[in-house]
């Protein structure tokens, strides 16, 4: 699979169309001159940071919602599993899944990791901001979450 260039602040998102928690497919473009998007990508539902991080993003809905911005989550997880996430913990945004990481490579976030000194593909916690004009304004790569969404409300604030 042919590496993709690696995305940086100014390129136009890659637009993509994928299912979300409830089965729906959802496109970035559909967001277009409308929204500006959290596009957070996050490496398992229910584990200990990125239910840390999916809550944060629920706790801070309607702050992101008065500055025209709309969050959307994803990771690899199944449809099925995504709706069970946001379900246990009322998540007001939708979460994507890219089972077959296309997606996820598009925008880099498909890395070597390494545990125990064994290697396996994951994803990054990286989050994009993107303008209405669906240009990336602002990437934050190997996320720490705590204290990660009110940065990323900071941003949104700028736009």
């Amino acid at each position: 699979m042919e590496q993709s260039m690696e995305l940086t602040v100014g390129n136009n998102a890659p637009d993509f169309s994928l299912p979300t928690d409830s089965g729906e497919i959802l496109s970035l473009s559909e967001f277009f001159d409308k929204k500006n998007v959290v596009l957070y990508f996050y490496p398992k539902d229910d584990t200990p940071g990125c239910t840390m991080e999916a809550k944060g993003f629920r706790d801070n809905i309607e702050n992101f919602s008065s500055f025209d911005t709309v969050i959307i989550g994803v990771s690899k997880d199944s449809v099925k599993c995504h709706a069970n996430f946001k379900a246990k913990y009322s998540l007001p945004f939708s979460l994507v899944s890219d089972e077959n990481a296309e997606m996820l490579e598009k925008y880099g976030v498909w890395v070597e990791k390494s545990m125990f000194g064994k290697k396996y593909m994951g994803i990054e916690r990286t989050t994009f901001l993107i303008d209405k004009k669906g240009k990336v304004v602002k990437i934050w790569k190997n996320v720490k979450v705590s204290g990660h969404v009110d940065e990323v409300l900071e941003e949104v604030r700028r736009i």
